[in-house]
């Protein structure tokens, strides 16, 4: 499988990797969604956020964009019937970017300031690694906070995804 390729299945898991975890995430009532735990950012609210900020930022740069970071612990949407909708456009555009993709993108190099203030410059390559490798690490996170309510947490793992 050429990188392209294996870039656009990774698309597709993230897509239903997000959706399965949104539908759980759906169920708790507001104080198990907010409550302080373990963990990046202290809750399942303040992960999701976190999630969807770093893959706003990493598809601006993909894009041509997104020269600076934000800090990293924005919160975009305050309630997590906002925060849904704009997880599923964002979705939507990581798999139709992916899809569009060529491959003379993986020759590109990508230049940016990170949250530390260090300028620096990626392959594009080993950027959309740690694209997809961050969306994965995070979204253990958030199942390991479902974990600890009553709610089990969905079945994320690729090859169930991808060849079910």
């Amino acid at each position: 499988m050429d990188l392209v390729s294996y870039f656009q299945m990774l698309a597709l898991y993230n897509r239903i990797a997000n959706e399965r975890l949104y539908e759980t995430c759906a169920t708790l009532d507001d104080t198990e969604y907010r409550k302080q735990r373990k963990g990046s950012f202290g809750s399942i609210h303040a992960l999701l956020n976190h999630i969807l900020l770093g893959d706003r930022i990493w598809m601006a740069r993909f894009e041509g964009n997104g020269q600076t970071t934000p800090p990293l612990a924005t919160i975009l949407f305050e309630n997590f019937s906002e925060l849904r909708p704009a997880r599923k456009e964002q979705d939507a555009r990581i798999e139709s970017f992916f899809k569009k993709l060529d491959s003379g993108f993986c020759d590109r190099t990508l230049s940016y300031t990170n949250s530390l203030g260090k300028h620096r410059v990626e392959s594009a390559p080993m950027a959309v690694g740690h694209f997809f490798n961050h969306q994965t690490h995070h979204r253990g996170q958030v199942h390991v906070m479902l974990s600890q309510t009553s709610t089990a947490p969905p079945s994320l793992d690729l090859h169930w995804i991808i060849n079910p």
